[in-house]
């Protein structure tokens, strides 16, 4: 077995925690050993029906991480180490995605500080220029993913522009041509100016500003003296006008039905035209139509046959067809046209108006409808089984809402355009023929045109978008088109996790393009494969916002970004993915706490504290000839009913939190989770388990010990080494370094797994449950708890043993006596004296199962202990009012579980219990102050 790279054994692990000191050794182990790949299915066969698949949402190319990474990744990596030790084959695929413009604008700055631009190189240059930058900056992402321990398989790492990734996309584009679903033509797109390519409208964000609407008279032909009044927020556009419409049914312009209008500043005749679409209630009821500029008049100007003139080009400067305005950029241009216009008496009014300005979400330029020959995906029937396999349960979201908002995009779904207009990404497998004007598609480059035979081709110049080519990952990485092993063991994959905002870039994409191409491809044993085994993925978790401590969304500009390399730095990984888990609340966004993490840090130094004070008691159990190596078994601890109640305890809130985890990941609460874990490791193993045990952890006198204290020192030794290794292990998802550590540790460098991730996770074993040890333990921590605050509140000595009387009856007096020496212990008790009646006087305390009172000679502060009583009484009658009325409402009763009421009705009688007794208290307090 390969060496691990464990700081030693258990005999000198470090007092200090330090996760600097051991993380980077654990990351390189992981990768090194190759420790969570998964063999091709070609190689070793997979049972498809035991197998956790899942893609990692491929990073840019050109990004670092932030915060909303780490915490995808967190969830992701929790999720796969969690299917992974419970004996999934548990595959995770890592890559990075090409980021077509995002690339492209990086180097072109690279380029700029060089005095160089794209067009003076070349294409082909240019291209080999990215390629290099991809090398020497590229993945990133994936360099610091291996730096934080993310257990996916780096043997299977994919880049969007592989080749057999590539081949996979021409594949599909060929593919969609022959069917008739992609096609080009020329329809209005959202142009970026700075990015200069058509952008999705996915791709345009928008932003609500103040600007203006312009109102302005255009002459009317046939009636000298008459102007119908059109109102704009963009007056350049009107160079492009070539028709004003109407609303036939407006009765202000049915005397100018078929008549003619001179567009001002240009002088060219345009018609009035009637449409339907137009709103008689809206501005002055005319509307300028520009067919090359805005989608709706487009499509006014397809209905009624008119010309589409351009006025800008892919600059956003004024074309030649503008005349006088050529060449100036479009905000320059609208001035120029707004001082003409008013200089001829054409501007009658200029109003404040909000308006809806789209920008280019990568530039933040502000994008420009324009008429462009792109071309396009038709999303029938893509989008119906699409549709279909979510309505019918074959991908479940998670929070549900998310699956609303799916149906209504979809349902209103747009034709995808497909091309982007760069000379980064994959180039669209299309030609052109020279000499008869006629596209070739063809997977392979065509020698000649297959409409006239010409050999005069040239190759498209545009390439994809990116999202086409990450759309077909969940089957392309696995080997499609073609029908590999592969595709039969790891598709459809189980999980996704990602953002929302990627809900429609990517997730719909990937659903769309999923559902349509492995719907013909066979099954593994060759059966016709149904739309339930055609989607890509079966979850998808849309995991929440991380927000700074302010809940403020986190921007550059406002100086609130969290750095997670610079905040793992400080706090270690495992105390940065702890946070993250534990405030993970579906549907609720982060708000990113440094104390909650520095509070977690302190979590993993408590469980390195306790792994030290284990192994010194190892230790010293071998010095006194104790079998250790046969108390260290990876298995649930067998108890019988006479093993100690600390022991029996343990185990049964072992079993009991591993199941309730379990359950919480099962459905994505991952703060649940993490909290559960929390609370079992922190407050019930070290702060109450472990202080009860050290009173059978003593080996320093063997000589002569009675072969029951012998078997009870086994016990508690190997009770306490089985626990904590299962904790550990319940653990390990979350904080997977420290475990990594202290497991290996734990095994003095011998373990019988290469790491904690590959052993089994506990999944809680209802056998080993012990509801009356829980009970009686429970009693016997609320006794503790209510001692140690009565020592307070009579001002005892911290180091001082102090007497206790105690009265309770039956199971609770057994539970009290035969654990007497725990409570004298943990609650610095000098000795249980049970009595029949409730003790009199001062340091009572008391709860429905017991009374207690500290026997102390010093003086109680009298009014302190009044003030106390005083509100102890009004909570009790507080509560005691809130019960009543609830257990009066007839409404509630009918409504409300069983086990609620009566759970109620239980506490209400206990609240009359109490409250006689805290009277009785008071009363005799101020008796004994007369």
């Amino acid at each position: 077995m390969t060496e691990s790279p464990s700081q030693g054994t258990r005999r000198d692990l470090p007092k200090a925690y330090d996760p600097t000191a051991i993380e980077d050794r654990w990351a390189e182990y992981w990768v090194r050993e190759k420790l969570f790949d998964v063999p091709p299915a070609e190689q070793k066969p997979v049972d498809p029906a035991n197998v956790f698949t899942m893609l990692l949402p491929p990073p840019n190319v050109t990004g670092n991480l932030h915060m909303g990474h780490m915490f995808e990744h967190a969830e992701s990596d929790i999720l796969t180490r969690w299917h992974r030790m419970k004996g999934k084959t548990t595959l995770w695929v890592p890559g990075t995605d090409h980021a077509g413009i995002a690339t492209q604008l990086m180097v072109e700055r690279q380029l700029k500080t060089e005095g160089k631009t794209r067009q003076e190189m070349g294409r082909e240059a240019f291209v080999d220029r990215v390629w290099q930058w991809k090398e020497h900056y590229g993945g990133a992402i994936l360099g610091q993913m291996r730096r934080l321990g993310t257990s996916v398989d780096w043997s299977r790492e994919y880049f969007t522009m592989d080749e057999n990734l590539s081949a996979a996309v021409r594949e599909a584009f060929v593919t969609m041509h022959e069917q008739g679903l992609i096609y080009r033509g020329a329809y209005i797109v959202n142009w970026c100016p700075r990015c200069q390519t058509a952008i999705s409208d996915l791709e345009v964000v928008h932003e609500e500003q103040q600007g203006s609407i312009w109102e302005i008279r255009y002459p009317v032909i046939e009636e000298p003296g008459e102007f119908v009044t059109v109102a704009t927020t963009r007056p350049e556009t009107m160079l492009g006008d070539v028709a004003v419409a109407v609303h036939p049914d407006d009765e202000r312009y049915r005397h100018l039905h078929g008549k003619r209008l001179r567009l001002p500043l240009v002088g060219r005749e345009i018609p009035i035209v009637t449409d339907t679409w137009v709103s008689a209630e809206f501005g002055t009821g005319a509307v300028k139509v520009t067919p090359a500029h805005d989608p709706n008049d487009f499509a006014i100007g397809q209905r009624h046959g008119l010309a589409s003139i351009s006025v800008m080009d892919d600059t956003a400067h004024m074309t030649a067809d503008t005349g006088t305005y050529a060449g100036l950029e479009r905000y320059e241009a609208r001035q120029r046209v707004l001082a003409d216009l008013e200089a001829q008496g054409l501007l009658v009014a200029v109003k404040a108006h909000a308006n809806s300005v789209g920008k280019c979400d990568r530039c933040k330029t502000v994008v420009e409808p324009r008429l462009s020959t792109q071309w396009f995906l038709k999303i029938q029937p893509l989008a119906d089984k699409a549709i279909a396999a979510v309505e019918q349960g074959y991908i479940r979201f998670t929070p549900e809402q998310h699956a609303k908002t799916y149906f209504e995009w979809m349902r209103n779904i747009h034709d995808w355009c497909l091309s982007r207009q760069l000379w980064w990404g994959h180039r669209i497998p299309a030609w052109h023929c020279g000499t008869c004007q006629q596209v070739t598609v063809a997977r392979e480059t065509p020698a000649q045109c297959v409409h006239c035979g010409s050999e005069k081709l040239t190759q498209e110049t545009d390439v994809l978008d990116t999202w086409f080519s990450s759309g077909l990952l969940p089957c392309s990485v696995f080997g499609w088109p073609r029908h590999t092993k592969d595709l039969d063991a790891f598709y459809p994959t189980q999980q996704l996790v990602t953002g929302f905002d990627i809900l429609f870039f990517w997730v719909a994409r990937m659903i769309m393009l999923g559902c349509h191409f492995m719907l013909d491809v066979p099954m593994a044993d060759g059966s016709e494969r149904t739309l339930k085994d055609a989607v890509p993925f079966r979850e998808v978790h849309i995991h929440a916002l991380v927000r700074d401590a302010d809940r403020q969304k986190m921007s550059k500009t406002k100086g609130n970004v969290v750095d997670p390399i610079e905040i793992v730095g400080r706090f270690g990984t495992d105390a940065v993915r702890f946070t993250l888990a534990a405030m993970a609340s579906p549907g609720t966004d982060i708000a990113f706490s440094e104390a909650r993490t520095e509070g977690y840090r302190a979590f993993a130094n408590k469980i390195w504290n306790a792994a030290r004070f284990i192994f010194m008691n190892v230790e010293r159990a071998e010095q006194a000839g104790v079998n250790v190596e046969a108390a260290k078994v990876m298995a649930a601890p067998m108890l019988g009913k006479d093993a100690a109640l600390e022991a029996r305890w343990i185990v049964s809130r072992l079993q009991a939190t591993a199941a309730d985890v379990n359950r919480a990941l099962e459905e994505y609460r991952f703060h649940e989770a993490a909290n559960l874990v929390y609370q079992f490791f922190w407050g019930e193993f070290c702060d109450w388990y472990l202080e009860a045990v050290k009173l059978r952890l003593d080996f320093n006198e063997t000589a002569g010990q009675s072969v029951s204290k012998s078997a009870s020192q086994q016990e508690a030794l190997t009770t306490l080494l089985q626990v904590f290794e299962a904790a550990l292990r319940m653990l390990s998802p979350f904080m997977p370094f420290l475990t990594e550590e202290l497991w290996h540790a734990f095994w003095n460098g011998a373990p019988p797994a290469k790491s904690i991730a590959l052993t089994r996770y506990p999944l809680g074993e209802d056998a080993l449950r012990d509801a009356q040890a829980e009970n009686d333990f429970a009693l016997l921590q609320e006794l503790i708890v209510q001692v140690r605050a009565a020592r307070k509140d009579l001002g005892v000595e911290e180091k001082a043993l102090v007497p206790v009387r105690v009265r309770a009856e039956g199971g609770a007096a057994a539970a009290i006596a035969a654990n007497a020496a725990m409570v004298e212990k943990l609650a610095r008790v000098a000795g249980i004296e049970q009595v029949a009646a409730v003790p009199e006087g001062a340091g009572v305390r008391s709860t429905p199962q017991f009374d207690v009172q500290v026997v102390y000679e010093k003086k109680i502060d009298v009014a302190a202990e009044r003030e106390r009583l005083t509100k102890e009484i009004a909570r009790y009658e507080k509560e005691q009012a809130n019960a009543e009325r609830q257990l009066g409402n007839e409404a509630f009763l009918s409504k409300a579980p069983a086990n609620v009421v009566e759970g109620l009705r239980t506490r209400a009688a206990e609240l009359v219990l109490l409250l006689e007794k805290a009277r009785a208290g008071l009363s005799e307090l101020k008796e004994a102050t007369n």
